[in-house]
């Protein structure tokens, strides 16, 4: 485990990678490493895998196996990336002298549309009736708000303090990935409900100190992202059939609803943080796919 230790280290201390990408690298590696230690016990030495004994055949055997247990292309290239990342790193350290993972043919991916909720059950979502008159209540209503005001992740979302709010100029601050800061703005919608969750917030915890986290349990400790994803999906159950229900379905939300009201893309890129152009363009599928359909609806020859 000494190397991938090593390339972790380096993921999270030298990179500054996201956590939620180090803990998906470290569990690639350590399936890997499961995976060799059943199929080839002669590539582990006191618990240590030799990695210079391994080859192009021996990754292409583990492709095999993920694609026979059924798992998606989507996850199985992205074991191969990351397969890729950690032989690259320790080239570059001098440990190896090739990538065997560069001669694997990875299953080819299927265009997968992001999933985005309509702006009709937005507006349902954000009724009275769905959230209770109390601390909780407003705090999840601000949380889903500040989703679809801003399209931040549930990482930055989580993280935010008061003192990264900044009601006098309608903007917020974010950390998002490789602790890369942007400036969001919002409207006068959600600065209105954030000032009410402010006034439950002061009742139960006294006046919001600045360095404070914003979104907390009833005991004022910092919401875990699974009490994010759970406060998202309760709401998102009551409006919407479409199969994902997360915190990102709303960052897709926002993106979308932005680019069918004539935002350009540039625009949207930076909104949400997006390092290329290239993560961002999906969204013109989602798009074009309502074109089409408005198209057919009201084309009389269509």
């Amino acid at each position: 485990m000494l190397l991938i230790n090593r390339f972790l280290s380096y993921l999270q201390f030298e990179k500054r990678t996201s956590e939620y990408t180090v803990i998906s690298y470290r569990n690639d590696l350590e399936q890997f490493n499961k995976y060799l230690q059943k199929a080839f016990p002669n590539l582990i030495e006191d618990e240590n895998i030799k990695w210079k004994e391994i080859d192009a055949t021996i990754i292409r055997t583990w492709v095999i196996t993920l694609m026979e247990e059924k798992m998606t292309s989507r996850s199985i290239n992205r074991k191969m990336s990351t397969l890729r990342s950690f032989y690259k790193y320790h080239i570059k350290m001098g440990v190896f002298e090739n990538n065997p993972v560069l001669q694997v043919h990875t299953p080819k991916m299927s265009q997968r549309l992001p999933q985005f909720v309509e702006e009709k059950d937005m507006k349902r979502l954000f009724s009275a009736e769905h959230f209770a008159d109390n601390f909780e209540g407003w705090r999840d209503r601000t949380v889903l708000e500040l989703f679809y005001a801003t399209g931040m992740r549930v990482s930055e979302l989580r993280m935010l303090t008061f003192s990264d709010v900044d009601l006098y100029n309608n903007q917020v601050k974010a950390l998002g990935k490789r602790n890369k800061e942007r400036i969001i703005p919002f409207g006068n919608t959600f600065k209105n409900i954030f000032t009410k969750y402010v006034t439950f917030y002061s009742e139960n915890f006294n006046n919001p100190v600045q360095n404070n986290y914003v979104f907390v349990n009833v005991k004022g400790k910092q919401l875990a992202s699974k009490n994010i994803y759970a406060i998202v999906r309760k709401y998102l159950d009551m409006i919407t059939t479409i199969e994902k229900r997360s915190p990102h379905v709303i960052r897709h939300t926002f993106a979308t609803h932005l680019l069918n009201r004539g935002a350009d893309l540039n625009t949207i890129k930076e909104l949400l943080g997006h390092s290329s152009l290239a993560s961002t363009q999906v969204y013109t599928h989602n798009s074009i796919e309502k074109l089409k359909s408005i198209y057919q609806q009201a084309h009389p020859r269509a």
